[in-house]
């Protein structure tokens, strides 16, 4: 039942249920609600109590009331003004909205603004920042394989970081997840895993400016770091021993090549010898061919005027030059009937024989004993020197 319904205006206990509080009938009529006379007054005699004079007279509404309402007013008006004041950090930018419409970007320091009017969102636009994006994703040649992408960005445009998309953090994650992705699927699976990670890395991060770009985010990527690419774990015993293959394949590759690297020069230094040597060996036999032809036109005249003398002692001299390297002797048979045998090659053997005997000897006798043996030696050589220029005449 409401209050002030007939007959409800005294509760079970009798107290007034009005909620003014003042429903006391004065005269026999009811009062309505209070006054809003009596309200200030009370309201400027308080103040007045405050600010005027003590144990006089209240001040009347009009004089208490202004002077009470004033000093509230600028009470009200300093904390409004010092409330305004705020600090931007050195590598802070801050982004001001004026009734929620963007106003400005205020640098670093201390600044001010109305209060309840404008509003300031300190940004960091120095601060390198990073993200990670991972997942298994589908190769060109229909295989899985699980890539962990990592990404370092900077604020370049507070206003575009906070009001150009939701949330520029997570827009920029899944642009990154979506650029990794178009690359690795249009890349093989071997590349991904040995020698294309700094292609795909290049390809990734052209895509990921492109897409930034697209969207306005006032983001700048500063670098993209291929961290990290595996098959998955059904396979991965497999892949390694792949790759175990191939590293073995590369390091003979490298081992080749210092061998080649190694024989190589000194082949062909040998073969340069070889070239120079052959070149020598020309030249002399072509010299010595011309040498030869020269002594021939040399003989030629000679031949002209003498040919039976010139022609014999061309024979005894090449008879000579082939007979001196040879161990036999040759004896005419018409000469005498009796058959000579001189072993030549014995005597000759036995002669270095002796020759090595008394070197060995000449080390430990004195020096006039090695001076007489050298003596006899020289008599022993002299004397087969003579044997064999007899033998030699002996042939012709």
């Amino acid at each position: 039942m409401a209050w002030n319904e007939p007959g409800n205006n005294n509760d079970n206990n009798g107290r007034d249920n009005d909620p003014w509080g003042k429903n006391n009938n004065r005269g026999g009529r009811e009062q309505g609600p209070p006054d809003l006379d009596e309200v200030f007054n009370k309201l400027s005699q308080k103040l007045g109590g405050k600010f005027g004079k003590k144990g006089g007279k209240g001040p009347s509404f009009s004089g208490g009331s202004a002077m009470g309402f004033g000093a509230i007013a600028i009470i009200a008006i300093l904390i409004w003004v010092f409330s305004g004041f705020y600090t931007i950090g050195e590598a802070e930018r801050g982004v001001v909205l004026r009734l929620g419409k963007y106003e400005r970007i205020v640098d670093p320091g201390l600044n001010w603004r109305p209060r309840f009017i404008d509003e300031v969102t300190p940004v960091n636009v120095q601060a390198i920042r990073s993200l990670r994006a991972s997942g298994l994703m589908l190769t060109k040649d229909e295989n899985v394989v699980t890539v962990e992408m990592g990404v370092q960005y900077r604020v370049s445009d507070p206003y575009k970081y906070l009001y150009r998309v939701t949330n520029a953090d997570d827009s920029l994650r899944q642009a990154t997840d979506s650029a990794l992705r178009a690359v690795i699927g249009d890349s093989l699976m071997d590349s991904i895993l040995t020698s294309g990670r700094q292609a795909i890395r290049q390809e990734t991060e052209k895509t990921l400016n492109q897409i930034i770009d697209k969207y306005d985010m006032g983001l700048t990527v500063i670098d993209v770091n291929f961290q990290s690419s595996r098959p998955p774990e059904q396979v991965k015993d497999a892949f390694d021993d792949a790759i175990a293959a191939r590293e073995d394949e590369e390091r003979f590759i490298r081992e080749a090549e210092a061998y080649k690297n190694e024989i190589l020069p000194k082949a062909t230094g040998r073969a340069e010898r070889l070239k120079k040597e052959a070149q020598g060996y020309t030249e002399r036999t072509v010299n010595e061919a011309l040498g030869q032809v020269a002594q021939f036109e040399k003989l030629l005249p000679e031949y002209n005027a003498a040919p039976k003398v010139t022609r014999d002692r061309l024979y005894l001299d090449s008879m000579e030059k082939i007979y001196s390297h040879s161990s036999k002797v040759l004896i005419d048979s018409d000469s005498s009937g009796n058959m000579l045998y001189l072993p030549i090659d014995k005597l000759i053997s036995e002669s270095q024989k002796n020759s090595a005997t008394n070197r060995a000897k000449d080390k430990s006798q004195p020096t006039y004993d090695g001076i007489q043996l050298d003596q006899k030696n020289s008599s022993e050589s002299q004397d087969s020197g003579t044997n064999s220029t007899s033998a030699r005449q002996g042939r012709f």
